[in-house]
Formats: C-alpha cells, structure tokens, sequence
C-alpha cells in the first residue's frame, strides 16, 4: 500500500471562504460583491470551528479516496455541521505511480489543487467540436505538477494519470451550493467506468449494463503499460498563447482556434479556456514581503475559467513568526480555531475575524472560495478599516487619547496584508 508523502517543509492547510449572493452569468460584468451561491438560510448550530481531518478512507486498486464530510446521518460531529453549514464538500485523492483515475463527472462546481506528484489530465468540454477534441487531446492534457490547481466546470468529464514515480495527492473542492447543481445539496460522482465506492454514494458507472469487467477494480485502476501522450506545444502553463504570425499572414492559436466559417465563437471563449494554471510559480505572486510574505490570487480576472468555475483559490507564504493581518470577508464566512497541522482543513464562516500567524518554521496554506473574485476587509495596516476611520472616531469607540489612537491607525505604516514580526516570538507568547 502507498502511503501519502507530502512534502515536509511545506504545511499545507485548505481554508474555505464561502460566498453568497445572486446568480452571475459565465464572463459577465456583474459586481464582484455577487456570487452564483443558493440563497437561504442555513442552520449553523456550533460556536467553535475545529479543524477536521478524513472521516474515511476507500482504497482502489492504484490508490485512496479520503473524505472529510460524509452524507451520513451517523457522522453528525461538528466537522460535518461544518460542512452542512458552509455548503462546500472536499475529498482528496491519492494516485498511485500508474494508477489512472477513471473518467467522471460531478454535479457541482469544483477546484483540484495537485500537493504533490506530476501526471496528465484530460477534460472533455462538451459542445466543443470534434476537430477541437482531436486537438485537445493532443495538446491540451496538461502534466500537473506541485502547485497546480484545475478547475472543474459541472458535468465536464475529467481524468487523472500518474506517469510519475511518487504517488499523486490532490485535493478536490467541491461547492454544492452553487446554482449549477440542480439535484440535493450534495456532491455527485457519476463514473464512465469502474465503480464508485463512496460512503452512500456508492453506484455502478453508467456504461456498467454493456461491460462489468473492471467493476471490482474501484475507480482508480492500474494500468499494466505506461501511457504514452504527445507532449504539450510550447510552455505547459501557456499552451494557448498565439502563434507568432509570419508577414502576411493573420496570428492563429496553438489550441481551439478553427479557421474560415467553422469559427463561431465558442471554441475561442469556452473550449479554449485553460483547465489549470500552477498558483506556486514565483511569477504570479501578487504581493510580496521579504520581512513577511508572499501572496498568490487565482481569480476570474487572471484565470478565466474560474468565471465558469465561481471558485477561486489564494496561496499565502507567511515567513518565520509573520502575521497575517486580522481581517473578515465582505461577503464570505471565516472563523479560525487554535493551532492547525499539516493536511488538516479548516473551514471559515461568514463575517468572523480571522488572525493567522507562523511559527518558527513558517505557514503555508491554500484557501478556496467560492467566488470567482473574492473580496476581503482587513482590520490593520494600509488600506485597512482602522486607516479609514477618523482618529476621533477611534479614541472615542476604544476609550483611548487620540495620540494612541493616532498610533493606532498608523501603526504599520505602508504595510499590506502580512506584517514582519515586531517582538519575539517569546515575547508574543507571554501576551496570549
């Protein structure tokens, strides 16, 4: 049996920043204060958040499938009313070398992030033409690396192979209160082959009356030849850059670009959208510190398929004894509770708080949310709620001089988002 290998400088933690509002349609201009959740009110019926870790594991032949909430009425502990509260459901996959993910669709919308391995995969976008399809699966499998993270569009068959020597570990994501599921709240698998194993979510895939061969075999199989795959054109994070156009001739696209009366506009806004860009690579932070931190954003604005997706993810390096700084989602959940180990999850309501802070060794973590264009109010430092407010009104509101309220309102200066450590960390400690 393969045993999960996460990387041991790196503590990865999922967060989830939950959204709602109305429906947004696919690329529109719509405030960014809108989101595609289901309205309603949902019972929330804890006053602590805890962080929660896989309820259940299912092997296959070639790997695991772990889940964190289960649709079971004996799993009713607090990570499961978590779950029920927020609307998201999260599983995470383990693929071994060889070991093929069969083909599947879902639901709901949803967000892979790869933790560790390198492999392919392959979604098959319908209503693309069958020339773009060919073409797709030449090009368009992308090998996933660290770092990637794939966006799933409801009811589009995906896959995974690992081609690599160490065992794939990813992360799914999945908001099933978003108004593409139109069926229960609760996260679907319908599988094109083998068979599903989950807690009261078992089933047979939907080809299972003309072959039951491979039933038995879970759904991940291992696959006896190595596949072979023609490699991507040009960068693998880039595959859909324009071709540079030689003199005379107009620029065309590598993928999804059709020429003459066969271009109706589809395959250049949907089926050539890239299903995955790496939120580690260095050149997409989007703010950064030496003294605290680096900051990665995959939004609708930088990854365009999120628009379709409505999720989107955030990447925070905080470095040794940084601060994140105390902040609270306009439009989101988020609460925070206690210390949080590596591949633990942790799940962030609405309107709360949130303080986070590295140790020693530093903290890295990956949140999802789900709007594809999230928005936060930070508490402290540039651009923050407390730079906004009169020092009147704060000497007033927290009983203090306006000389402390003075320093109160600009006491990290320029800084953004993280903040460099001013007193040791032992010096921190003796004040909690």
């Amino acid at each position: 049996m393969a045993t999960t290998s996460f990387p041991s400088l790196l503590s990865y933690i999922c967060i989830f920043l939950l959204f709602h509002g109305s429906m947004a349609q696919l690329f529109s201009q719509d405030s960014p204060w809108q989101s595609p959740r289901q309205g309603g009110f949902r019972e929330c019926n804890f006053d602590r958040l805890q962080a929660v870790e896989p309820l259940r594991q299912v092997r296959s032949e070639a790997g695991l499938t772990e889940y964190f909430d289960e649709q079971n009425e004996q799993f009713r502990c607090t990570g499961n009313e978590q779950f029920r509260c927020t609307g998201v459901s999260v599983i995470r996959r383990v693929i071994e070398p060889r070991g093929l993910l069969l083909p599947r669709y879902h639901n709901t919308l949803g967000l892979v992030y790869i933790i560790q391995g390198t492999g392919f995969v392959g979604l098959a976008l319908p209503g693309c033409p069958e020339t773009f399809q060919e073409q797709f699966q030449q090009f368009g499998q992308a090998q996933p690396i660290l770092g990637d993270v794939v966006a799933l569009p409801a009811g589009v068959a995906h896959w995974f192979y690992n081609d690599g020597d160490v065992p794939i570990v990813a992360v799914y994501v999945f908001d099933i209160n978003s108004n593409a599921n139109q069926l229960e709240p609760a996260q679907k698998e319908f599988v094109l082959a083998g068979k599903y194993n989950g807690v009261l979510r078992s089933g047979q895939n939907i080809f299972k009356g003309f072959n039951s061969q491979n039933a038995e075999r879970g759904e991940i199989i291992r696959v006896n030849d190595d596949l072979e795959f023609l490699n991507p054109v040009g960068t693998q994070q880039q595959p859909f850059q324009p071709i540079e156009a030689q003199k005379g001739q107009s620029s065309s696209y590598q993928i999804g670009q059709m020429s003459g009366a066969s271009r109706n506009g589809l395959e250049e806004n949907y089926c050539s959208l890239e299903p995955r860009l790496n939120i580690e690579d260095p050149s997409r932070v989007d703010t950064y510190n030496p003294h605290s931190s680096s900051v990665t954003h995959l939004n609708g604005q930088n990854f365009p398929i999120l628009n379709i997706v409505q999720m989107s993810a955030t990447r925070v390096n905080l470095y040794q004894n940084a601060i994140l700084s105390p902040f609270w989602n306009i439009n989101a959940h988020s609460v925070v509770d206690g210390p949080l180990r590596q591949g633990q999850l942790l799940i962030i309501p609405q309107n709360y708080v949130v303080l986070k802070k590295a140790e020693r060794e530093g903290f890295q973590y990956i949140a999802f949310k789900t709007n594809a264009n999230s928005m936060v109010s930070n508490v402290a430092g540039k651009n923050s709620i407390l730079r906004a407010l009169p020092v009147d009104v704060i000497a007033n509101a927290y009983g203090i001089s306006i000389q402390e309220a003075q320093n109160l309102k600009n006491n990290r200066g320029e800084e953004i988002g993280a903040f460099s450590p001013k007193f040791s960390q032992s010096s921190l400690q003796s004040h909690v």
